[in-house]
């Protein structure tokens, strides 16, 4: 009766999931190192599942262009900034900022796409943006000791590439909209997106900086992780949550999709044996609230 409903809990609990996963491989490996990996083996498992379903007749000469843009700005930059960010603030603080991309794409759609912007919109815009402030600040205990949930670096630096990550997204999808709109194949649409951010990468790991160089050795264990990590993220999570989207409603699916950061916190106390915080419950709680009222039809 609730399988569109249960699909987007799905797909935000496996994002969930992911960050976790990605905790570990991304730290071992770098964030440069990780994600060319990542995507890499994520273009693979796409470019096969579209060849099964011949996805690409859907994607037309007049769409190459704009997927590619938004595969470079939404995947290779804001995916880049993402896992730059996870090493420096860990999965709580990292699924947190980049929550900002569902009220960045409303403030960019009325900025740039003229529209409107009801006052519960405004409304749960600003409860997501006060949600991800209480976490950040007072998200953790002192009695909290995991890797996790220490800073490496200035607090201000892991800000601003998770602020960088969720805007990227933001004007990814912001670009790629028309193309979907049109009746493109989603899965073939990923592939293009995903490979022009592989291709990026791996061009970027060519140039001669150490930062941009694996910081680990690759081993059979992280490269079956990180393969997971893909596979579960970005290949059964969008599965599902395309699948909500077909038959859901859409600011309910949008909302439910949008619980990764809460559904992360008893994840997190599972793994590290620390509960979490007052300020990130409730920080979590607000982000939900915020959808709940951004989506409101």
């Amino acid at each position: 009766m609730y399988i569109y409903e249960a699909a987007a809990l799905g797909a935000a609990a496996l994002w969930a999931l992911t960050g976790l996963l990605s905790a570990a491989p991304a730290q071992h490996l770098g964030a440069i190192a990780f994600n060319t990996t990542r995507m890499l083996l994520v273009t693979i498992m796409l470019c096969l599942w579209v060849a099964l379903t011949n996805g690409w007749g859907s994607i037309g000469n007049d769409h190459l262009l704009p997927l590619i843009l938004s595969g470079f700005v939404g995947i290779f930059m804001g995916d880049t900034a993402l896992f730059l960010t996870l090493n420096r603030m860990g999965p709580r603080r990292t699924a947190m900022l980049f929550s900002l991309n569902a009220p960045m794409s409303a403030i960019l759609g009325w900025l740039l796409l003229n529209e409107d912007l009801t006052f519960l919109q405004i409304s749960g815009i600003g409860l997501i943006f006060l949600g991800v402030l209480l976490a950040i600040r007072f998200g953790k205990r002192k009695s909290q000791l995991h890797k996790w949930e220490s800073i490496k670096g200035p607090l201000w630096i892991g800000v601003l590439l998770g602020l960088a990550a969720a805007l990227s997204q933001s004007i990814g999808s912001l670009i790629a909209r028309p193309i979907m709109e049109a009746g493109v194949d989603p899965v073939a649409a990923s592939s293009l997106r995903v490979g022009t951010a592989a291709l990026g990468l791996v061009l970027l790991s060519r140039l001669p900086y150490s930062w941009v160089k694996p910081a680990g050795k690759f081993t059979l264990p992280v490269v079956g992780v990180v393969a997971l990590s893909g596979f579960l993220g970005m290949g059964v999570g969008m599965t599902l949550i395309l699948f909500a989207l077909s038959g859901g409603d859409v600011g309910i699916i949008a909302t439910l999709s949008a619980t990764t950061p809460a559904l992360l916190l008893p994840m997190m106390w599972w793994r590290t044996k620390e509960a979490p915080a007052l300020g990130a419950w409730a920080g979590a709680g607000l982000v939900i609230a915020g959808s709940a009222l951004l989506f409101a039809s």
